[in-house]
């Protein structure tokens, strides 16, 4: 394996099937690659291949306790590695393709590396939406362990521009195919019901609780202690610079979020639009980083509907 500080040449191709071509030999010779999904940019290497997992992880500077999302492209694909239930098959029936993860029982004979799952004896899995992911899985033939494509516990990536600034050097290629639709990660549920438990929300994100508890026909549980998926860790989407929430003014060294009636130096949605802010969260987050001011301070968000998806990140990000 390449270690950590082995300086790479990142190129950028934008989308193209030549650009996918090119992922795909990177990735069956055991590289990871970045590459937009409908949530955030994803870097994606062969999830069979443990030296080519082992990349990610040291790309990322990934704790080795956080497991790994495994994309492929139809429910089909699952059965392989996975015990899939009728919950599972609901759900995904109802919101595949599209950024919903479900954490899966792992069958004994998986082919999927022991690192993607973390040791752990489930498997978060997701059929992807987004064109660059789906092409880059058919011309792999591969399932793919992808998180996001940026260094472990920073902002997570919407444009190639981000994975850049984060994993310049690290990664041999970035596939270009403009900004992320969503935003925002997956929402990650556990559909298995074990002794009696009902199914539970690891991680809100764009498809919502009402619509997953209809599909299913009953409450969803919280998601407890363990980490069991990804996106559970305490600190997580962290900016390099102290960020305040709930900030309706800023201090002299603060750049301001604003949301709605509050502004500020940027705005996730001045309009006070919750898909807008999940969609501008990050790239907010880049910028403030960026900026000249020794601190961030965001707006309050409302804590319902898509707004607990944005909250949740939030309170990650300010963790520190």
């Amino acid at each position: 394996m390449d270690a950590p500080n082995t300086a790479l040449e990142t190129r950028i191709l934008p989308y193209s099937e030549p650009a996918i071509a090119e992922g795909a030999r990177l990735i069956l010779a055991g590289q990871p690659v970045a590459v937009p999904t409908e949530t955030v940019y994803g870097l994606a290497a062969d999830a069979t291949d443990s030296a080519a997992v082992a990349r990610i992880y040291a790309a990322k500077g990934r704790p080795s306790f956080n497991p790994l999302i495994v994309h492929v492209p139809d429910l089909a694909a699952v059965g392989a590695f996975a015990i899939v239930d009728d919950d599972a098959r609901a759900l995904a029936a109802a919101f595949w393709p599209g950024p919903l993860t479900l954490v899966l029982p792992l069958r004994p004979d998986s082919p999927i590396a022991g690192l993607v799952t973390a040791g752990l004896e489930t498997i978060a899995v997701r059929v992807p939406q987004h064109r660059a992911m789906r092409a880059l899985l058919a011309a792999t033939g591969k399932p793919l362990a992808a998180p996001s494509a940026n260094a472990s516990g920073a902002i997570s990536p919407t444009r190639a521009a981000h994975v850049l600034a984060s994993l310049g050097g690290r990664i041999p290629l970035i596939i270009n195919d403009g900004a992320t639709p969503a935003g925002i990660e997956s929402t990650i549920i556990m559909p298995s019901r074990v002794a009696g438990e009902p199914p539970r929300l690891l991680r809100p994100g764009p498809i919502g609780v009402a619509a997953i508890e209809s599909v299913l026909g009953q409450s969803l549980a919280g998601a407890g202690d363990a980490i069991i998926a990804p996106g559970q860790l305490a600190s997580h989407y962290a900016p390099r610079k102290p960020l305040r929430l709930n900030a309706v003014s800023a201090a002299p060294d603060e750049w301001l979020i604003g949301f709605a009636a509050v502004g500020g130096d940027d705005s996730l949605s001045p309009a006070g639009d919750l898909v807008e802010a999940a969609t501008h969260l990050f790239e907010a987050l880049h910028r403030g980083d960026a900026s000249p001011k020794a601190r961030i301070a965001i707006a309050p968000v409302p804590n319902d509907g898509l707004g607990v998806a944005i909250n949740d990140r939030l309170a990650r990000a300010a963790t520190r």
